[in-house]
């Protein structure tokens, strides 16, 4: 199934999507709304208030961030939704960013074998990658998304004025998932954001927003040529590889990152091996790396954290065979899938990070 994708034009999407739920097809629907404290205090008012099929609505919290993604967190919403009455014709709507949407679907996914679920990103992350595909998932033992579905959303309604609620940490996390997509698709756009960053003192919101439809547009032609994840989406993966254990292991140490940074330090390691076994442009390479260190500031890996990291990286659901594989790039727009990596390879792009 092919989602809906709402954008905003000379109609808001907020309205689209009043007008989608206020249609035949949702006539017997009971809508619940997912936030956490974030959305609940800045994004819910703003929704209930432009889309009034939502007016008598239910809404559950959930925690923020990865926290969030767990068994007992969608054990208890499913509860929840048991609790208030919900049917198969009821609809989750997850007013959020990835991890909302990720523990949204999830439970859409489970509860009486499938429901329909409506996303509703607030994030850049969530608008532009994690709220399209229908993967859902959640954390097992701080290993990311172990446990999920593949479940798609009905829709997907894009709202950009919701990223003006965001603190600058969350823009710089997008902006770096926006890279990603850009280095899988479009040199001259991936060029001109990541000079619009390192040229600029302050993030640039506008030019973020010039390349969200184009990124949604990308993903969204790539799962529908394969929603399953057996061949051509695997390049969605680039920096994932890296930044998942990345990611997971700072949560071990109490050190949580976003999502997002952690695919960005991900997509430098990434970049690196593809450097040295592919060809790939050493320009393009080092220009990332400016961009990322000019909005991140972390600290580079010492050879403890490389084998921790290695240790997360053991367990990515994308091996086979015992071989840890990786997305890496010939050039911008020509990513070659399922590249064995060994674990000295891994050690010296972890150790290379952040040294120019």
């Amino acid at each position: 199934m092919k989602s809906n994708i709402l954008y905003s034009s000379r109609i808001s999407s907020l309205a689209k999507l009043n007008r989608l739920l206020m249609s035949e097809t949702y006539s017997d629907a009971k809508f619940f709304i997912l936030v956490d404290e974030n959305t609940y205090n800045q994004c819910l008012p703003l929704l209930i208030s432009k889309v009034s099929a939502l007016e008598n609505a239910d809404f559950f919290e959930v925690p923020v961030g990865e926290e969030a993604k767990s068994l007992e967190v969608a054990a208890q919403l499913w509860g929840a939704l048991l609790d208030s009455g919900a049917d198969r014709n009821s609809v989750i709507l997850n007013l959020g960013g990835g991890c909302v949407s990720d523990i949204g679907g999830f439970v859409a996914a489970g509860f009486k074998r499938g429901i329909r679920y409506i996303n509703i990103p607030t994030t850049l992350v969530g608008m532009i990658d994690a709220s399209i595909g229908g993967k859902t998932a959640v954390n097992v033992e701080n290993a990311k998304n172990q446990v999920g579905f593949f479940h798609q959303p009905d829709a997907v309604c894009i709202y950009p004025d919701f990223l003006d609620t965001l603190p600058d940490l969350e823009l710089v996390s997008g902006a770096l998932e926006m890279a990603k997509t850009l280095l899988l698709s479009d040199e001259k756009a991936f060029v001109n954001l990541a000079n619009s960053f390192v040229g600029c003192a302050k993030y640039p919101l506008d030019e973020i927003k010039k390349y969200i439809v184009q990124c949604v547009d990308f993903k969204q032609s790539v799962v529908s040529a394969d929603p399953y994840d057996k061949s051509i989406r695997k390049m969605l993966n680039l920096g994932h590889t890296f930044g998942h254990a990345i990611e997971s292991y700072m949560l071990e140490q109490n050190r949580a990152i976003t999502h997002g940074i952690a695919v960005g330090i991900g997509l430098e390691c990434a970049l690196y091996l593809s450097t040295m076994k592919l060809g790939f442009s050493k320009d393009i390479y080092t220009l990332f790396k400016q961009m990322l260190h000019h909005i991140v500031d972390f600290e580079r890996f010492t050879l403890a954290d490389t084998e921790h990291i290695l240790s997360y990286m053991r367990q990515d659901k994308k091996n086979h065979d015992g071989l840890i594989l990786c997305v890496l790039l010939q050039e911008v727009g020509a990513p070659v899938i399922d590249v064995a990596i060994d674990e000295n390879e891994i050690r010296d792009a972890l150790l290379k990070f952040g040294k120019f």
